[in-house]
Order: structure tokens, then sequence, then C-alpha cells
């Protein structure tokens, strides 16, 4: 057998044992429930970008960390663009969370989950509702993008 020939056997051995160690070793498990991604994108008016992050790090990242420690959420990213871009296109803040599943982020129970982490982290709930009713005054825009994966 030629060298060429050697080469590409190995290589074409090396390919199928990649493809079948890729596989799980019982293809007739169920599959495990997907994660779901949303992208949420906040538009403040100009020169209030840092005092909506302020108010979102004290307010509403604390009730997404609670939501991590019960499962409910798996991550939260908070990022901004290096550069500006053209105004209509132009975001101050994109949070990505990723939660369990898409089940639990349609869970109906959330929003009554979500108040009852909200009464416990804030009990001056006057501050709290003054202070999230600001933070949203000062947008532009804000928009959420569930995000689908492609293969």
């Amino acid at each position: 057998m030629s060298r060429v020939a050697q080469a590409l056997s190995a290589f074409a051995l090396l390919f199928v044992i990649g493809v079948v160690v890729s596989f799980p070793a019982n293809a007739q498990t169920a599959p495990q429930e997907q994660s779901y991604v949303v992208e949420y994108y906040y538009k403040t008016k100009w020169g209030y970008a840092d005092e909506f992050l302020q108010l979102f790090k004290k307010n509403h990242l604390p009730v997404l960390k609670k939501q991590i420690e019960s499962g409910r959420i798996l991550s939260v990213k908070i990022e901004k663009p290096r550069y500006h871009s053209t105004e209509d296109g132009r975001w101050d803040y994109r949070v990505t969370i990723i939660f369990k599943s898409a089940a639990a982020f349609h869970d109906p129970n959330a929003a009554s989950s979500e108040e009852a982490i909200i009464k416990q982290l804030y009990p001056d709930q006057t501050t709290f509702k003054r202070e999230e009713q600001r933070r949203f005054e000062i947008l532009i825009a804000h928009w959420d993008v569930p995000i689908v994966p492609m293969e």
C-alpha cells in the first residue's frame, strides 16, 4: 500500500472513531431539556447609561441571582458595545439570560416567585418601586430577543 493510501486509511479510521465517540452510548436515551437563551437590549437616553446600570445592578440583578440559586436561571451576563453605532441601531446594554429550559422561562408561577423574591430582598417597597420606575423612565427602548440555536 502506498504512503498516500496508508495516510488516507488512517485518516478515515480516525474520522470514523471521532464520529462514533461523538454519539451517545445509548441513542435511545431521552434528550435532555435544552436551555433557553434570551437577550435583553436596553437603549438609554444620552447621558443616562451609567445611572441605568447602577439601578439595574442594585434592584434587578440580585433578583436574577436569586433565580440562579433556585435553578430557574443558569447564568446572567451583562455586556455593552465597545464602540457606538448609528443612533437607530444603538443599544447601551445587553443582558443575556440562560434559563434552565423553555418551560422554566414560561413557568406561570415565575411572576409570583419573582414578586416574593423582590419583597424578601427589598422590604422598603416604596424606594424599590420608585427606583425601578426611574430605571425605565431613562430608557428610550427595550427589546427582548429569544435566541434559537442553529446547527
